[in-house]
């Protein structure tokens, strides 16, 4: 698989997992631990940045899931 490919479709399952929980990108980035740009995270969600294995870990716990459920992409 493409990187830009595996960007986008991690990036869409994070947005999805938001979505679902009925957050806005605001709310993510103010709950957030370390803080994060909202230009950065919507960035992140459109496959256009490659997210660090920190930041997914981040993402993760703020959103209540497991740091599989963002790279579960199939």
């Amino acid at each position: 698989m493409e990187k830009e490919i595996l960007y986008k479709k991690v990036g869409a399952r994070i947005k999805s997992i938001r979505q679902a929980k009925g957050l806005s990108l605001m709310d993510v980035v103010g709950k957030i631990e370390g803080g994060i740009d909202k230009s950065n995270l919507s960035r992140i969600e459109a496959g256009r940045t490659n997210p660090t294995l920190h930041t997914l870990y981040r993402l993760a716990s703020c959103l209540g899931v497991q740091l599989k459920e963002l790279v579960d992409i199939d």
